[in-house]
């Protein structure tokens, strides 16, 4: 019986210190170590808060580049933050996929099916990804002047100068945040 009622203590006092404890580490780590110690990086366009840098939006105008898509639902709803646990071979899922694909190719004729990137058509871990690859803004590139009435030219240099290149140059894929981007060419054509 005494065993019992010391495990037990024991139980407790790491339950309440490591609950303590370790959402203190994550707090001071996101404070001193983390982007924007630990808050939230508000991007404003014209005065108004459009958005957060961290969570993905829907873009869907010709005029905006699109983000990945969510399967947190509409909207990128971060209280359905998560996969879809589908797998490729689900009929329903590749339904999706393929519809997904069915549209950004009405919007970017100059592609052929097999040119249409995986990244723009399937949802991120999350469903909440808040950029795509460069590759992925700079095939959207033809889609955006056209629908702007820029040249190419002048909205692949907005894209150059919002990548964001691998941390060290070595780790991850360069990137951009698609809210940014759009921020970025909106104050453009000012």
């Amino acid at each position: 019986m005494k065993t019992i009622l010391k495990s037990i203590k024991i139980t407790l006092v790491f339950c309440v210190f490591l609950s303590i404890f370790y959402v203190f580490v994550l707090w001071a780590f996101a404070k001193f170590a983390g982007p924007n110690k630990g808050n939230v990086e508000v991007l404003s366009a014209k005065g108004k808060v459009v958005g957060a840098a961290n969570i993905g939006q829907s873009f869907t105008k010709d005029i905006y580049f699109w983000s990945r898509p969510s399967s947190a639902g509409e909207g990128y709803d971060a209280s359905g933050s998560a996969g879809s646990n589908k797998g490729p071979s689900n009929s329903v899922y590749l339904a999706v996929v393929n519809a997904r694909i069915d549209t950004f190719l009405v919007h970017h004729p100059y592609l052929k099916r097999k040119d249409v990137p995986a990244e723009m058509v399937t949802a991120s871990g999350s469903g909440l990804d808040p950029d795509i690859t460069s590759d992925c803004a700079y095939i959207q590139v033809k889609r955006i002047a056209w629908a702007r009435g820029m040249t190419e030219k002048d909205v692949k240099e907005i894209v150059d100068k919002t990548v964001q290149k691998p941390l060290f140059g070595l780790f991850g894929k360069e990137s951009v945040n698609v809210l940014k981007l759009n921020i970025a060419l909106d104050e453009a054509r000012r």
